[in-house]
């Protein structure tokens, strides 16, 4: 491995977090230094070095570090313990727009960017063209940025950012602004940038890019570092930290092992453990209830996250509040613009229940292989069935379920047919 341009020992930040602004007054003016503050660390014993030309990703949920670590990077915050190497120039887009004047035009922020990066006037008059070019925002980049839309902004932020020569690129998050076109723009960008042996770190909640571009990737949990290593494998425990079935001591066990006492307890509902739309819509009369779903991958783990091409089961549990003939279960993917990709239900399967007893539960299952792109979905679920031939509605879920498809390599459209070329 080449000799590291980051290097990252025993890294924290800790915060004083003060109940009301007068607290802050009192501590200081304290004769007998009363401590009026709570200590609050954000970042404890972080480790890492990252290689010329690797890309790293950093990964973990909201609150667990990731924006700390990148501004002490970055040089916008002062570590409270460890120390912090960087050997290059550092080009970092972090929350957009940051480090803009919102007074300045689009063109005079591209010369303050490039001063803060190093760059003396003449040298950003070579680079200036370039940027304004790859932005496209046309007569916008002379009119105050205070005036831009946010797909403005974010064009302008990742031209001027990717578009300075740095030897590190920061990006958190950036990829996922402006439209469609732009973010493949950005994208073929950002491998030309790896091509060229430029050092990349790379935050995102998009788990099928960070697998796609980077080569290793950073876990952090509650300030804590929780792994370091080759993605899929840091990938793979951050799915279980999502539904809570991380636990430190299960890299010692075995797989089986590990997977069985990864299940939710006995009395937890599996809906408790995963994310859900918050705006799902409900209705029905409850005939059939739907008390509980889930989707578990192909090790039986719970999950909202599942690898393209890999086996996977949805599950409904149903209370029967009366006797039913014939209920019919049902459950469909859609797209995040309210698009039907695919569902299933157990008439059409053949395997409807003839005879539902009321004060009873069944729990239904469909298992399949994911021949979805990667992206995100949502999933619904239902209970209907027919009363003298009239379709009634008993229980629906729609949109609830929030699911990831991860994959490091998408096709055209919604599925992956999973082609194998060869030549005759």
């Amino acid at each position: 491995m080449s000799e590291p341009v980051i290097k990252v020992s025993g890294l924290g930040k800790k915060y004083a977090v003060y109940d009301k602004p007068s607290d802050r007054l009192k501590e200081a003016l304290s004769i007998s230094h009363k401590k009026c503050h709570k200590p609050f660390v954000a970042l404890d014993d972080i480790n890492f070095e990252v290689s010329k030309g690797e890309c790293l990703g950093i990964i973990g949920t909201n609150g667990s570090g990731k924006s700390t670590l990148l501004k002490l990077i970055t040089g916008v915050l002062t570590p409270s313990s460890g120390t912090l190497e960087i050997n290059g120039k550092i080009s970092a887009l972090l929350e957009l727009g940051a480090g803009f004047n919102q007074e300045y035009t689009g063109r005079e922020n591209i010369y303050l960017n490039g001063t803060m990066v190093g760059y003396s006037r003449e040298e950003m008059d070579s680079k200036v063209n370039e940027i304004v070019e790859f932005a496209e925002i046309g007569e916008f980049i002379d009119r105050p940025v205070k005036t831009y839309s946010s797909g403005m902004f974010a064009r302008l932020a990742f031209a001027v950012a990717i578009n300075v020569d740095p030897d590190i690129l920061i990006v958190d998050e950036a990829l996922s602004v402006g439209d469609i076109f732009f973010q493949a723009k950005c994208y073929r960008k950002f491998n030309e940038f790896k091509e060229r042996n430029k050092t990349i770190i790379f935050v995102s909640h998009d788990l099928s890019s960070v697998l796609k571009y980077c080569d290793r990737c950073l876990l952090l949990n509650k300030g804590k570092q929780i792994s370091l290593g080759r993605s899929k494998e840091v990938v793979d425990i951050y799915r279980k930290i999502l539904v809570n079935q991380y636990d430190d001591e299960e890299k010692a066990l075995p797989a089986e092992k590990a997977a069985s006492e990864s299940q939710p307890d006995v009395g937890t509902l599996w809906k408790d453990m995963v994310t859900l739309n918050p705006n799902y819509i409900e209705y029905g009369e409850k005939q059939g209830e739907i008390e509980d779903v889930g989707v578990f991958d192909e090790n039986g783990n719970l999950t909202n996250s599942i690898y393209k091409g890999s086996s996977f089961t949805v599950k409904m549990r149903i209370r029967f509040n009366e006797e039913l003939e014939n209920p019919i279960f049902a459950y469909t993917i859609k797209d995040l613009k309210g698009t039907e990709i695919t569902g299933t239900n157990t008439m059409l399967e053949d395997a409807v229940v003839e005879k539902a007893v009321r004060g009873k539960r069944v729990t239904v299952k469909f298992t399949q292989k994911m021949p979805l792109q990667g992206g995100q979905y949502l999933i619904s679920f239902g209970c209907t069935g027919y009363k003298l031939d009239e379709f009634v509605v008993y229980h629906r879920l729609y949109d609830l379920y929030q699911l990831q498809v991860l994959s490091d390599r998408n096709t055209v459209g919604f599925v992956d047919l999973d082609s194998k070329v060869g030549y005759e």
